[in-house]
């Protein structure tokens, strides 16, 4: 069984090639394969909004240009600023939490030596009246000569 497959080229608005190949002798549809037009390949994907834009040359004198990189001098200024302001501010707040947890484990640090001596108090307690009472029918009996003979 011979395959006889015919390959159409075209080029999309991506700049990317589109091959399309149909299968004549198998009842198979092939799926089409991209292929990237530029000889380098493996670039970065460049959206639609700015294909257009590459190729345009740009007057760096005209005053359209310069408020442009006016507007975006001021945003990378404000994003690096407030960059800056995330970072202390989480500086701050591990601070804070490093100063509460010192604080934490002084605290458990003065209830465990509290507990244990609490506990300490309470075994000497109960053991002090285990030692009082007698237990419950080991009573002392004292034989008096007295009755003996009878």
């Amino acid at each position: 069984m011979s395959k006889t497959s015919q390959q159409n080229s075209a080029t999309d608005g991506n700049g990317v090639s589109v091959i399309h190949s149909q299968a004549h002798s198998s009842g198979l549809q092939q799926v089409p394969q991209l292929v990237p037009v530029s000889p380098g390949g493996g670039g970065k994907a460049v959206p639609p909004s700015k294909q257009g834009k590459k190729n345009s040359f740009v007057d760096r004198n005209s005053d359209e240009y310069r408020q442009r990189r006016e507007r975006n001098n001021m945003a990378v200024k404000k994003s690096r600023l407030k960059s800056k302001q995330k970072a202390q501010d989480t500086l701050q707040r591990v601070n804070q939490l490093k100063e509460e947890n010192e604080r934490l484990e002084a605290k458990i640090k003065l209830l465990t030596k509290e507990l244990s001596v609490l506990k300490d108090l309470f075994l000497e307690h109960a053991h002090n009246l285990a030692d009082n009472v007698q237990p419950v029918g080991t009573e002392t009996t004292t034989t008096s000569p007295e009755n003996n003979g009878q």
